[in-house]
């Protein structure tokens, strides 16, 4: 586990996801990333029998995974050795002190050529809300402290993987954009989906009426409507095994990609060099 500062309180975010389920939580994006992690699945040639899921949100994922085993993304997780033929990491990593950890324990968890699926969200999240909330308190304290969670980029999320050890590792991006009423009402939905601020470093104050109504002006509209950014992220891992393809050596290839093409390869001067089976220039 990492022994820097902690990002996030995690009694503070355990407290809002639990306020969250009581109040009836608004789980929209996590049904959007249910549907997405299946319809991937639908496109590997292969049945998974041992599944388990690391969420903060477990009688959701339950419903949409009955078969699976659901696990709370607590900081250790309790994943036997080499148990899981496939484990999913639903809507949580974004809010981990120690994602690397979180992955790297994932992948002990899975047997060889297992398969790793994490849905998250990803850094153009809120970018709408976190650039009007700090505009708007440095306009009013001249100061700005933490208000938004920070989301990984999609840029470092392939590399996550390949430090916890996966192989094969892609990430690809899923911008949505949901347009509210007002900005009160975008707030609303961020408690109710257990998305509001839980850093470790927030002003614990009771924010000042004043920030939120400055804010609000500052907000961008359209059609009298605000719209908010919420990029999804998914990131596809397999735990190592020998029957995976690997990269070859360079300069072990036997045939010149001149040939397979079919046209003439370039020589250091720039000057035409002629390959085997090409025609004459």
């Amino acid at each position: 586990m990492s022994s820097q500062p902690a990002l996030f309180d995690r009694t503070a975010l355990l407290a809002r996801r639990t306020r969250a389920e009581r109040q009836g939580a608004a789980l929209f994006l996590h049904e959007e990333a249910a549907f997405e992690l299946k319809e991937r699945l639908k496109d590997i040639n292969r049945s998974f029998t041992d599944i388990a899921i690391v969420t903060g949100f477990p009688t959701f994922w339950v419903s949409e995974f009955p078969e699976a085993t659901v696990i709370c993304d607590d900081d250790l997780l309790p994943l036997d050795l080499q148990s899981f033929d496939l484990v999913i990491h639903a809507m949580c990593l974004h809010q981990s002190n120690d994602p690397i950890g979180q992955l790297v324990q994932c992948q002990r968890a899975l047997r060889p050529d297992g398969l790793l699926l994490v849905a998250m969200f990803g850094g153009q999240t809120l970018n709408e809300l976190r650039a009007a909330l700090a505009e708007a308190e440095v306009a009013i304290t001249g100061g700005l402290s933490p208000r938004v969670n920070p989301m990984v980029d999609i840029r470092d999320a392939g590399a996550l993987l390949q430090r916890s050890g996966f192989a094969l590792p892609v990430a690809d991006a899923d911008p949505r954009t949901v347009s509210y009423a007002s900005v009160t009402r975008l707030m609303h939905d961020l408690r109710a989906m257990g998305e509001s601020n839980a850093m470790a470093a927030r002003d614990k104050r009771i924010p000042s009426r004043k920030l939120f109504a400055k804010m609000a002006t500052l907000y961008p509209t359209e059609a009298d409507r605000v719209v908010a950014t919420f990029e999804l992220l998914y990131l596809t891992g397999w735990a190592p095994d020998t029957s995976q393809p690997k990269p070859l050596r360079p300069g072990s290839a036997t045939a010149r990609l001149a040939d397979a093409l079919k046209t003439t390869e370039m020589g250091e001067d720039a000057k035409p060099v002629k390959t085997q089976g090409t025609d004459e220039i």
